[in-house]
């Protein structure tokens, strides 16, 4: 026995042929049929009458005629014309409409008889079987009336042949079809019971009147059952390929599906097709030459007996009645090209022949079948293909197979409850081969095992193919032999595309075992035209594969790496591809599945090896899993790898690819069936964490969600594809109960009817943990959406109800609404168009404990209030709604929850609709927001709303806009209404009883814009905003916003008089009102008459008008507590606070009348006022009659003229207003195009500040600019930025402010000063007393500043930078210099002053007394030594009092006049005579620095070269009598310099400080340095940080220091002393009482000194800072300084 039965047809050259016609209709019922037929055609015969007989005219009497009447008339002349006439008629009557077989025949006969010939009566059986032929079937290929038609005899010869012909092909399946009855002991010639498989549209033409066309059995049978065929074409299709692709996996019956769509023509089912054709690709792959479309229809199918071509001729012209079916496409050798197009008679490849007729270009009209496996498809395909999806076997088709198959034996019952126990079995027996083979497993095990424990012996599907072996010889062991030899043919196979053998190719012994267990099937195929051989072929490809994968695991010849590298993943996307598609489907799951254990003893048997051997290629095997398992798969993939892995049944593997699966699963656009479900459920069934599985644009099985039922690892769920229907929703329906720990549900885009939905509204209810539930784009009704919402109270932790993009009418709408008032949990409703959405609020406390949290409420609230203890949101865009739903709606509102939010924008509901909403919201407890944009309100719908509105005291802002379609109303907000929680919603409805006045006051915003108003109108505006009543209306107007309307000047006065019946506000808006300077004339009159208004900003350019208040809010005028004044507020002479008022004019025409007339009314504005004003130009005579107004506003802080350009003159009439005008504070004019006035409210001595930034003033206009100036008595700064002045200008300027009184900063930066100006400014100093400081700085920044002082300054600084001096120069310095009457600083940055150049400067410098210093920043200061600059201070001329020379920055400080001393005296108290070397520089240096105070050296180089210089450094120090500091920091010294240093410091018994940190002293140095420090008896402070002193160091400097009794200060950090160094110092501190400072951090002192050191700083009576950081001191040592810590101590680290 087998599973399968394969049809492979031997070729038979002798098929009889079919008889012609038995009966003939007689002429008179043909006419009668013309008539009829040609009576649906009257345009076709119309024009044939036309083309026919051209010279007729149309007869207009023949309108009055009937239509068979008329075609009659038309008829009898066109067979008057003669036979040729009527002869063209027929042919192409024949040629273009729908005419049948038999019809066409009779028709070509009556060519040359006359009407009258026609017999008379017509048989009624035979009247009845012509009927339908008149209405069936397609149109010819078109041809042209002008060609010639053939010979009567020809065309009527062609039409018997062809049927003949058409009648062979009938019979040949006929022929070859077995009839006979089978059960469990059929043979493979015996015929199986077909069950019709589940067929599934995907794309491209599916028939029109399906929605999911899953395509099911719908008549029975005498065998029980059957598929309408005529499903799987969709005959309205006229144009274009017409190819249908039958996409299924391995198993699934495609072949059986074809043969039984061939046989089902045979039997006159497909009348539609008059020729049918079933080729198979395997068969096809054999054919090695060209052949013609001809030599593939006759002699590779069959061949008529004669006429060839006029049969093909036939074909041709019927093409559209014609089906061609190949099998097997995924088994194609050869791509097919897509490129190459062939003629009617071109020969190509099989596969060149099939993509032509596919695209068309051969047989065009044809239809074409194919079969593949889901996959990589051909380019060849076009893209309009059909797609059908066959999914095999459901629950009931099943139960029906086996019912049959175990028909009449006792254990069908067990058979059958067995299989609706078992979920893995039902799963594979879903592929009818696999159920076929389940039935010969069990019927082979039941007479030994009991029924489960049979079904237990079939796991999986590999261990099915294994008992279906070990079945087929259950007397004896199956030879291991044969079975890995048939394993080494179906690889061979396999890797080479071959799945059809010939006798060569398989051993005699290995054919005949075959043969003999049905594993191997023969049959005749066709290499060439004229021959026949006999091939192989296994029994079903996957029986091939599963061979295959028995040798790979069993072979011992099959190495690990070869069996390793056929462990992959395959994918099952629909491509397109040139690629050939490789036929190893289910080998890797084979591979797998032998992997089992229980696998192991049939492998052990098969390879002839102990276990050991077979585990380690199933752990080889199971490796390359884990590994795949661990990596990032695509979705078909990952499906793969949940079969291979369900195969293995490990539970370890199982679980490391379910965690390895990513929190969201998606799975995009590829197929899959219910096993593909079965395994992913079952892999995720070894999940700790709940995922969310998502599949979009998937073909899924209709049952598919079948496999999810028990699964409790899915969180979310969803579904968005077309292909998703009824069915669909059903079997999803059955598994939602079932999933516990489902969240989220979304079934997206699907074809669900009223019915799937019926499915799901049963399941929703019984999935109470649901949280979201989505069911968009799904084409609901106004029924379906209703069942959906009727499950809302069923789900009590939903969220999210999402049933967008459906269809729901306005009154099912209305139902929404009255579903989400009535629903306690419903929180948001929101529809729009199509968009339906709802959001909930699931109950996390009853109402009892809400109300025992609000026991203040208890008294005023009612228990109807209670009932209403949440808020809803309302959102109903574009839905449709007119007036008299409003009604409705308000009504369902009014008894409602209190609303956060109403959203009725873009319906139709008018000024009617409007004014009943505005006149219902104090009664529909809406909290925030009422939105009626876009609704057609009109004028006169704003005057409704406006009244309607007026007495809601809840009411905050109103915001219309006709123009924007703009209707907003907002609502205030307590503060605990912010959160929209029940409390306040509560509160609301408490107050919301009484009556209006004795309701608190609220601030309203109301925003009418774009509405067209006009003067007229503003007088029933007033009214309208409650004016008249303002004192007791319960909502306080605050801002008014009448922007973009039409008032004009007329209404802008009207309403400015009518401003102060609205009460204080905070803000109007006028902007936009086609308003002129009148208007603005108005409006300034305000800022007098109104208190509230504090800012008027006009901007005409922009027609923005704007009025507003206090900013600070509307606190002050209600009597609160005043807040803290903003930047700028101005306190009065009583103390009280006084807020700026402002007034903004800006791109205004002002004339000298316009700006008296302005002025005139700002005089009575209460001050502090701020005035901007900003126009195109502002002549000198309104600038005038502005500086005159000064003294009428003595309120006036501020006048700004912004962005208005003003003449030269403007400067000199600003300035010369200062002294006129006492309050002046600041003057600023910038560019001639801004200028600010500054005031004081009171006159106070203070400084005035005058800036003329940019404004081109040069040297001809100092003079007129210090007059101006020079009557301001209190100027206190000068800005003259960014002007012409140059050093012209300078030197005037210097000469005209010696009568200036200014006392602060000139700044002339950015003036064109060189060199030249500069020079000329040190040598104008001494004429200049007053200057105290000179900014100079000539580089990139161009500052130059100068600072002046009331009286002669004490003391001048000069900073020059970037002044680049030329020799030429210096002596013009020095001069200047020289001449300098009180002491000056000096510093030269970067001026290019060289060492010469230095040397001749400090020579030349001699002022007759007084201090200078000098200080050069150069480059070269560093680099130029010690020795030389030395050298430079030997020339100055007066006594040096401070020397510090560092890297880049000499400083010198020098004392005239010098008084003379005597150099041999001096030179002998060094120790030296007239001939020692430096003898010269020596004495000239001791004549320069007698009087010496401090020397400081940083980063100096005394190594090497340096030498010379601490050796003047000996010679020079012993006569520095008044030297108190020596500093030697950051510097490289030798030992022999130190030794120099030592030696000469040793006589400098007055010094007072020494630093010599940074300069890696170490030990030796300081060993050196303590010598020196024994006769400092004075010495003060010592710095030698970062010195690596180390302990010995200390320990020499400890015994220094015990003389040291004035030390002050003591730095030793980063010396690493450690503990033998803090010892000694700590037996020092105690002989340093003057102590107040010490630095002994980063030392690395530990605990074990830390002790000692703390005991002596405890002695340390006046230390004031102490740092010990960085030490590893302990806790014990912290607490001992703690305890003992000096009084005066400030600062300790």
């Amino acid at each position: 026995m087998t599973p399968w039965n394969i049809y492979h047809e031997p070729r038979d050259q002798d098929q009889p042929l079919m008889d012609s016609f038995s009966h003939q209709p007689d002429s008179r019922s043909l006419w009668s049929w013309l008539v009829s037929l040609l009576s649906k055609h009257q345009e076709w015969l119309s024009a044939k009458m036309q083309f026919f007989l051209p010279s007729v005219e149309p007869n207009s009497s023949d309108e009055a005629l009937d239509v068979e009447q008329r075609v009659t008339q038309q008829l009898n002349k066109l067979h008057a014309q003669g036979p040729a006439t009527w002869q063209s008629l027929v042919h192409s009557m024949c040629m273009e409409l729908e005419v049948p077989l038999e019809l066409e025949v009779l028709l070509l006969s009556t060519s040359g008889c006359d009407k009258d010939e026609f017999p008379e009566q017509l048989g009624a059986d035979e009247e009845s079987q012509l009927e339908p032929l008149l209405h069936h079937g397609l149109k010819h290929p078109p041809q042209s009336c002008e060609s010639s038609p053939c010979p009567k005899y020809c065309r009527k010869q062609q039409l018997e042949l062809a049927h003949k012909y058409l009648e062979l092909l009938k019979a040949f399946v006929h022929q070859h079809h077995d009839s006979k009855c089978w059960g469990p002991e059929e043979t493979l010639t015996t015929h199986q019971y077909y069950i019709p498989t589940i067929l599934q549209w995907s794309r491209a033409t599916a028939p029109l009147d399906t929605q999911e066309r899953t395509i099911k059995r719908d008549f029975k049978t005498e065998d029980g059952g059957d598929v309408d065929f005529q499903d799987l074409f969709n005959f309205r299709t006229h144009k274009g390929p017409r190819v249908t692709v039958l996409l299924g996996k391995a198993g699934l019956g495609k072949t059986t599906l074809v043969r039984r769509l061939r046989q089902k023509w045979a039997d006159g089912q497909l009348g539609h097709f008059q020729a049918l054709f079933l080729f198979e690709f395997r068969q096809l792959n054999l054919i090695k030459g060209f052949l013609t479309l001809r030599q593939l229809l006759f002699d590779l199918y069959l061949s008529p007996e004669s006429g060839s071509d006029a049969v093909f001729q036939y074909l041709q012209e019927k093409a559209n009645r014609v089906l061609l079916i190949f099998d097997g496409l995924d088994e194609a050798l050869h791509p097919c090209s897509d490129k190459e197009t062939l003629s009617p008679d071109g020969a190509a490849s099989v596969h060149t022949l099939f993509s032509n007729l596919c695209r068309g270009t051969l047989l065009p009209g044809c239809w074409v079948i194919t079969t593949s496996r889901p996959g990589k498809l051909p380019t060849c395909l076009p893209r309009e293909v059909a797609m059908v999806h066959m999914w095999g076997f459901d629950g009931q088709r099943v139960e029906e197979y086996m019912s049959h198959f175990f028909s009449g034996q006792p254990s069908k019952e067990m058979v059958l409850e067995e299989l609706r126990a078992n979920g893995r079995l039902r799963s594979m027996c879903a592929v009818p081969t696999l159920c076929r083979i389940t039935c010969l497993c069990l019927h082979h095990l039941l007479p030994r095992t009991p029924t489960d424990q049979s079904a237990a012996l079939l796991p999986t599907v590999t261990q099915l193919y294994m008992q279906m072996l070990l079945s087929l010889s259950p007397c004896e062991d199956l030879p291991a032999g044969s079975l890995l030899g048939l394993g080494e043919v179906a690889l061979g196979g396999l890797d080479s595309g071959k799945v059809i053998f010939y006798s060569g190719d398989i051993p005699p012994a290995l054919l005949a075992f075959g043969a003999t267990h049905s594993l191997l099937t023969s049959f005749c195929t066709c290499t060439s035209p004229g021959h026949w051989e006999t091939g192989y072929a296994f029994a079903h490809l996957s029986l091939q594969e599963f061979f295959a994968a028995l040798y790979l695991m069993a072979s011992p010849l099959v190495d690990r790496d070869t069996l390793t590298g056929h462990v992959t993943l395959n994918s099952h996307w629909v491509l397109r591809t040139k690629g050939r598609v490789g036929l190893s489907d289910k080998l890797p799951t084979f591979l797998a599945g032998l992997a089992a254990h229980t696998c192991g003893p049939f492998l052990s048997h098969l390879a002839k090896r102990n276990e050991a051997w077979v585990c380690c290629r199933q752990a080889a095997v199971v490796q390359v899993l884990r590994k795949l398992a661990t990596q990032k798969l695509t979705g078909p993939k990952l499906v793969e790898l949940c079969h291979c892995v369900a195969e293995t049944q490990e539970a370890e593997l199982a679980t490391l690819a379910a965690q390895g699966f990513p929190y969201h699963l998606p799975f995009h656009n590829f197929p899959l069936n219910f096993a593909d479900l079965t395994a992913l459920t079952g892999i995720l069934g070894h999940r700790a964490d709940p995922l969310h599985l998502e599949f979009e644009g998937c073909l899924l099985e209709p049952r598919c969600p079948e496999a999810l039922i028990g699964c409790g690892g899915i969180e979310s769920l969803s579904f968005k594809s077309r292909k998703c229907g009824d069915a669909f929703a059903e079997a999803l329906s059955r598994s939602l109960p079932t999933m516990k720990s489902l969240q989220k549900l979304r079934l997206v885009g699907s074809k669900v009817t009223a019915r799937g939905i019926s499915y799901l509204v049963q399941a929703l209810p019984l999935c109470p943990q649901l949280e979201e539930v989505s069911l968009q784009d799904n084409q609901l009704k106004d029924p379906e959406v209703l069942d959906i919402v009727k499950a809302l109270p069923c789900l009590p932790r939903l969220r999210k109800l999402d049933l967008s993009r459906n269809s729901f009418s306005v009154s099912t709408l209305l139902h929404l609404v009255k579903v989400a008032v009535t629903c306690p949990t419903v929180r948001i409703l929101q529809v729009r168009e199509s968009d339906l959405v709802f959001l909930l609020s699931p109950p996390m406390e009853t109402t009892a404990e809400l109300w025992s949290r609000v026991p203040d409420l208890q008294e005023n609230v009612s228990p109807k209030t209670e009932a209403q203890g949440r808020i809803l949101t309302l959102r109903l865009q574009k839905c449709r709604l007119k007036v008299c739903d409003v009604k409705v709606l308000i009504d369902m509102l009014r008894e409602g929850p209190h609303l956060e939010e109403v959203d009725l924008s873009e319906n139709h509901l008018e000024d009617e609709g409007c004014r009943l909403l505005a006149e219902a919201v104090p009664q529909l407890h809406i909290t925030k927001k009422l939105d009626l944009s876009d609704n057609g309100l009109s004028m006169v719908g704003v005057a409704y709303v406006l009244r309607a509105v007026d007495m809601c005291w809840s009411l905050a802002e109103l915001h219309i806009s006709l123009l924007h379609k703009t209707v907003v109303l907002m609502f205030a907000q307590e503060a605990g209404e912010q959160d929209g929680s029940w409390e306040s919603a509560a509160l609301l409805h408490s107050l919301s009883a009484l009556d209006a006045s004795e309701l608190p006051s609220s601030s309203r915003n109301i925003r009418l814009t774009h509405c067209g108003f006009q003067a007229k109108h503003v007088k029933a505006l007033y009214k309208a905003l409650g004016g008249s009543r303002r004192p007791h209306h319960p909502g306080q107007l605050c801002h008014l916003d009448l922007s973009s309307n039409a008032l004009g000047d007329h209404g802008v006065a009207r309403l400015a008089q009518l401003l102060p019946g609205l009460g204080p506000l905070q803000s109007v808006n006028l902007s936009k009102n086609g308003s002129s300077l009148d208007a603005v004339l108005s409006l300034a009159q305000c800022m007098a008459s109104l208190s509230w208004v504090f800012h008027l900003d006009i901007s005409f350019e922009n027609q923005h008008i704007l009025l507003t208040g206090d900013k600070r809010g509307r606190g002050v005028l209600a009597g609160g507590p005043f807040p803290e004044p903003p930047a700028g507020t101005q306190i009065s002479g009583f103390g009280q606070r006084c807020i700026p008022r402002s007034f903004s004019l800006k791109e205004c025409p002002l004339n000298p009348l316009s700006l008296t007339r302005l002025f005139h009314s700002l005089e009575t504005c209460p001050g502090p006022l701020e005035i901007r004003l900003s126009c195109e130009a502002l002549s000198d005579e309104s600038l005038e009659i502005l500086l005159r107004c000064f003294p009428q506003l003595p309120q006036l802080s501020l006048l700004q003229l912004s962005q208005t350009p003003l003449s030269p003159r403007s400067p000199w009439l600003l300035a010369g207003a200062l002294p006129l005008c006492p309050r002046g504070q600041k003057l600023e004019i910038r560019s001639l195009n801004q200028a600010t006035l500054h005031f004081r409210l009171r006159e106070e001595p203070e400084g005035v500040y005058c800036g003329f930034p940019d404004c081109g003033l040069g040297p001809e206009h100092v003079e007129q600019l210090c007059w101006s100036l020079g009557q301001c008595e209190t100027l206190s700064h000068l800005d003259l930025d960014a002007n012409l002045m140059g050093n012209e200008g300078l030197s005037s300027l210097l000469e005209h402010l010696q009568q200036t009184p200014l006392s602060g900063w000139l700044d002339l930066s950015h003036n064109g000063i060189s060199q030249e100006g500069a020079l000329s400014l040190v040598e104008t100093l001494p004429s200049n007393p007053r200057i105290r400081e000179a900014l100079v700085n000539l580089g990139p920044e161009q500052r130059f500043r100068l600072r002046f002082s009331r009286q002669e300054a004490s003391g001048v600084t000069l900073r020059l930078s970037h002044c680049h001096l030329r020799p030429e120069h210096v002596p013009r310095l020095a001069a200047g210099l020289s001449h300098a009457l009180q002491p000056m600083e000096l510093t030269l940055t970067e001026c290019s002053l060289d060492l010469t150049q230095l040397m001749v400067l400090l020579s030349w410098v001699k002022p007759p007394a007084g201090v200078l210093g000098i200080r050069v920043e150069e480059p070269w200061v560093g680099r130029a030594g010690v020795l030389a600059l030395l050298e430079v201070c030997a020339q100055v001329s007066g006594h040096i009092t401070e020397i510090s020379i560092a890297e880049t920055q000499l400083w010198l400080q020098l004392e005239f006049p010098r008084k003379e001393e005597d150099p041999q005296q001096a030179l002998r108290l060094a120790g030296h005579g007239p001939g020692t070397p430096y003898s010269c520089l020596v004495i000239q240096l001791m004549e320069t620095c007698g009087r010496l105070q401090q020397l400081s050296l940083s980063q100096v180089n005394l190594c090497n070269e340096g030498i010379i210089s601490s050796q003047l450094l000996l010679s020079l120090l012993p006569a520095l009598s008044e030297l108190r500091t020596f500093r030697l920091t950051s510097s490289c010294a030798s030992t022999e310099s130190l030794t120099h240093l030592a030696s000469g410091l040793s006589h400098c018994g007055h010094m007072e400080e020494l630093d010599f940190s940074s300069s890696q002293l170490g030990v030796e140095g300081t060993r050196m340095l303590v010598a020196a420090l024994e006769g400092m008896r004075g010495l003060k402070r010592l710095q030698l940080n970062e010195n690596s002193i180390g302990h010995a160091g200390c320990c020499h400097l400890s015994q220094a220091l015990r003389a040291a009794g004035s030390l002050e200060e003591l730095g030793l950090s980063q010396n690493q002393i450690g503990d033998v160094g803090a010892q000694h110092i700590a037996a020092t501190l105690p002989e340093l009482p003057e102590l107040r400072k010490i630095d002994l951090s980063r030392n690395g002192i530990s605990p074990a000194a830390g002790a000692q050191l703390a005991e002596s700083l405890m002695l340390c009576q006046h230390l004031e800072v102490l740092m010990l950081g960085y030490n590893t001191l302990g806790d014990l040592t912290a607490l001992q300084l703690a305890q003992g810590l000096p009084q005066y101590l400030r600062v300790l680290q």
